[in-house]
């Protein structure tokens, strides 16, 4: 398996909790991005204090309450299935806080996090504050929700993004990268890719490469898995017959999501 790719781990952590994946600055090679996804029995309740770390609870299904010091959130999420394509809701919290997500049913959340000291406002990303776009053409169409885009003052560093593939197309194409700290032509942005597919027995393939071939895996990616992007290219393919869902994280030392598209493909965007 590459090492690019993470299946779900299925840990149970307390009661009614299980985590699925747990990406690491340690023990994943990343610099800028950890990832949690939890799913909650209804009535669970998990607890965390962030030190140098914000996060992101993006509430994927379900139903839940988040308390801090400072706010409390009552029964957010929007959706039973991803695939209903709406936007969700989300909360947001800096570094340093203290928070408990409390199950109202039963949920799955995905936390998102990334390296900040910055002390920010705990605010809650309500699901039709999401900037919904649709994007391509052809066999290049997928439908966006931008939770944290690259000029949301709510995030110090998390750029968080929901996309929607139907079957046939591609996405995150054509190729393009963001790992050179060289702006205002490219900026550096570790990225993840949370996958789900409809139906769920469903895969789709993604490519991670660089121009020098270093990095060079084309993986096949199935329901629930997590693909790393340390740098590189990373289009994504959805077979005919099945629907793909992924959630970006995006984080670097500039929250600034400016890309480089690979020359050889380019010509694809100035089609008529």
């Amino acid at each position: 398996m590459s090492y690019l790719k993470r299946v779900p781990e299925m840990k149970e952590m307390t009661s009614g909790i299980i985590e699925k994946h747990h990406v690491t600055r340690n023990k994943d090679r990343l610099k800028y991005i950890e990832l949690r996804v939890l799913e909650l029995s209804q009535g669970a309740e998990y607890s965390e204090s962030l030190t140098d770390l914000e996060v992101c609870l993006v509430v994927l299904t379900g139903k839940v309450s988040v308390y801090s010091e400072e706010q409390e959130f009552k029964k957010i999420g929007t959706r039973e299935d991803v695939f209903e394509k709406i936007p969700t809701d989300s909360v947001y919290l800096s570094s340093g806080k203290t928070f408990k997500v409390i199950a109202d049913t039963s949920a799955k959340l995905m936390f998102c996090y990334a390296p900040s000291t910055a002390v920010l406002p705990t605010q809650l990303i309500k699901a039709n504050e999401n900037r919904v776009e649709h994007r391509g053409l052809y066999q290049n169409k997928r439908l966006v929700h931008n939770i944290l885009d690259d000029q949301s003052p709510i995030s110090d560093k998390l750029i968080v993004v929901e996309v929607f593939t139907d079957g046939g197309n591609w996405s995150s194409y054509p190729p393009h990268k963001h790992d050179k700290n060289n702006l205002p032509e490219e900026s550096f942005l570790e990225e993840t890719y949370y996958h789900e597919m409809n139906p769920k027995q469903g895969f789709v393939f993604q490519r991670v490469y660089t121009d020098d071939r270093q990095i060079d895996e084309t993986m096949t990616v199935e329901n629930e898995q997590v693909v790393l992007v340390p740098k590189g290219y990373h289009p994504v393919s959805v077979p005919d017959g099945y629907d793909g869902y992924y959630l970006n994280i995006m984080a670097g030392p500039i929250k600034k999501w400016q890309f480089h598209n690979d020359k050889n493909h380019e010509w694809i965007i100035n089609r008529t």
